[in-house]
């Protein structure tokens, strides 16, 4: 993973949550001819375009109703042929404007205390326009109110014209002239400048005012529709359309500048479906919706560039889309967006963003202040050419449940766009405090390293495998006793003996004090000494001690007992083709000959040869206990 990182963001986890079908708007006949999209949304109506007979009509369904609807519905009718597209004013969740397939536009007013359900007995009453607008000569495929100006209307016809209409005149005041068909608009923030994008793929920028286009660039060559959104209070505009190959592309656009997008065209992949964009000015965030697609896909825009976020997957596509406006949002439940889809043209389905955080309160960082529902101008001013944002209101107050309260209109997101960039001054500031505390930090300390783990956890691991070799080696050597160096126990003044045996019978004599060693003496050395010993006869062995005598060659005794001298200088161990002197006392009995009983040096020597074996003996059995010890440990080793 190493040179890879990952981006800060506050909304980097943000997912759509769908809703289970009770609480959707069930029971619905959506009509399947829109321009655009078949639905739009505030914080207290949908509407849905309508499939109805006798003429073109449209549903108005309040927010809270929700379930399976009645069949029979109040609808907003006036029309004489089917409805386009339908756009609530942004100051009046009441009033609703609405385009047609006859050329034109009306405007409508939700009556108080409107509802679906009427009670029992009681047909239920459609609701007529307040007001005709009549100017186009074709049929009108946009409606969208100005989000600055109140009253102020833009629709978009087959006739190539787009109009301003002043709703309180009822006449149209301004007429923005393309060359085909306009297939997406979209306003700035401040309701001074239109973008729109047309079936001739050119991209306009308009200075509405002025009736004529600041910018004419080309757009996507795409022979399939291409869809624009004004980007809130940037200067930036992003479209949605299709490459020449018929791939789904996204653009960013600069307004002063647009020779070409930012960066170029981003491919997004190869479906058919329109790809439909909604901007939340507030979360910074682009969400893209496709007809016939059953996903949401949103980035968020940062560094002038749209940063990929994640996406909503559903298997039901959707044929419309629309995403209610920041102030109906639901605060409490970090919410920051919340979007409508229609499915199967027969139910609605309401989809909430969330962002994943557990507090208490309210979580300012992600609710920025949000256009209210005052206008920042009257029709008048606008069209006598005043520019304002409209006042914003702070969803804290929202939250707390008061009345919204207004903050200043100069508020601007772009101010707060450096916001990921003041989190590492404040995360610095905080380092030089524990700096007087060295020991506080000391406990910390940075998380250990890879080979500091490997090091660790190989030294767990050396414990177990040393500590038993060396407790197993240490068993071996615990039980035999340590071999001495051998003491040269030769008198100079002795006169030299003739050995009469070899040396692998000289080497097998052993002192009655001497202890063994598997180490240093082998036991088929000293079986086969002691078999030996064993088979010789005690008469044989006197024969041997006389002959010896007779020529002046004493054969040392392996072990006399007859001094404390003798036992002491045979308390250390011998070791192969060693000779030791009988004592004195003993060399002068055997040179007188008869001088003493010879009985009495017999039994001597017998006594003495009948502790050797019982010595031999005891030694043996030691040593057969001992090897038996060394196979268990060789067994444990797993030799």
């Amino acid at each position: 993973m190493s040179g890879r990182f990952v981006r800060s963001s506050k909304y980097r986890h943000v997912f759509g949550r769908p809703t289970r079908k009770e609480q959707c708007y069930d029971g619905l006949r959506i009509s399947r001819n829109a321009w655009d999209t078949n639905l739009k949304a505030n914080p207290k109506y949908i509407s849905v375009n309508w499939e109805a007979s006798g003429g073109g009509a449209f549903a108005v369904i309040p927010i809270n109703e929700k379930g399976r609807l009645p069949e029979q519905l109040p609808l907003f009718r006036g029309h004489t042929a089917v409805v386009l597209d339908t756009d609530w004013s942004p100051f009046n969740d009441s009033l609703i404007a609405s385009g047609s397939d006859d050329g034109k536009a009306n405007i409508y007013k939700v009556p108080e205390d409107f509802s679906l359900r009427t009670e029992e007995g009681e047909e239920p009453q459609d609701v007529a326009p307040v007001q005709k607008l009549a100017g186009h000569s074709r049929k009108i495929g946009h409606v969208l109110f100005n989000p600055a100006a109140e009253n102020v209307l833009a629709t978009s016809s087959g006739d190539y014209t787009l109009k301003i209409w002043d709703i309180e005149a009822g006449s149209p005041r301004l007429t923005l002239k393309h060359t085909d068909i306009v297939q997406s608009l979209s306003w700035s923030a401040n309701g001074s400048l239109l973008v729109t994008t047309s079936r001739d793929k050119k991209l306009r920028i308009w200075d509405v005012r002025q009736e004529k286009p600041a910018h004419v660039v080309p757009g996507h060559q795409g022979a399939k529709a291409s869809r624009v959104t004004w980007m809130g209070e940037h200067d930036r505009v992003a479209t949605t359309g299709f490459s020449k190959m018929s791939d789904r592309q996204l653009g960013l656009w600069d307004v002063r500048d647009p020779k070409e997008p930012i960066g170029g065209f981003d491919m997004l992949d190869a479906i058919s479906g329109v790809c439909m964009p909604f901007w939340d000015d507030g979360t910074q965030c682009l969400y893209l919706a496709g007809k016939g697609d059953g996903n949401i896909r949103y980035f968020e825009y940062q560094n002038d560039k749209f940063e990929y976020l994640s996406e909503y997957k559903s298997a039901d596509p959707q044929r419309g889309v629309a995403f209610l406006p920041k102030r109906g949002i639901n605060v409490h439940e970090n919410e920051v967006m919340r979007a409508f889809k229609t499915v199967n043209d027969s139910y609605i389905e309401p989809v909430s963003f969330l962002v994943p955080r557990r507090a208490e309160v309210f979580q300012d960082d992600i609710f920025p202040p949000t256009v209210g529902i005052k206008p920042a101008m009257s029709a008048a001013e606008w069209f006598g050419g005043k520019e304002n944002l409209p006042p914003k209101i702070d969803l804290a107050s929202v939250y707390a449940g008061d009345e919204p309260a207004e903050v200043a209109s100069e508020y601007k997101p772009t101010a707060r766009a450096p916001s990921p960039k003041s989190p590492s001054p404040t995360k610095k500031a905080p380092e030089p405090a524990p700096e007087p505390a060295p020991a506080a930090s000391a406990l910390k300390g940075p998380p250990p390293s890879m080979n500091q783990q490997t090091a660790s956890i190989k030294e767990l691991a050396s414990k177990f495998t040393d500590d038993k070799e060396d407790s197993d080696s240490e068993e071996e050597t615990s039980s035999f006793e340590e071999i001495a160096k051998p003491i040269d126990r030769s008198d100079k003044h002795a006169t030299p003996s003739v050995p009469t045996q070899s040396a692998d019978s000289m080497s097998t004599s052993r002192g009655l004090g001497d202890t063994l060693s598997p180490v240093a003496d082998k036991p088929d050395d000293f079986a086969k000494a002691s078999q030996i010993a064993a088979s010789q006869d005690t008469q044989t062995q006197i024969e041997k001690q006389q002959a010896a005598a007779s020529k002046s060659t004493i054969e040392p005794l392996s072990n006399p007992l007859t001094s404390p001298t003798i036992s002491k200088s045979t308390e250390q161990p011998l070791v192969k083709g060693s000779e030791q002197p009988l004592h004195k006392s003993t060399q002068e009995q055997l040179a007188k000959g008869g001088q003493e009983p010879i009985q009495s040096s017999l039994a001597e020597i017998k006594s003495l040869l009948e502790m050797q074996n019982q010595t031999m003996s005891k030694q043996s059995q030691e040593i057969s206990k001992l090897t038996a010890e060394v196979d268990r440990l060789r067994s444990k080793l797993g030799e």
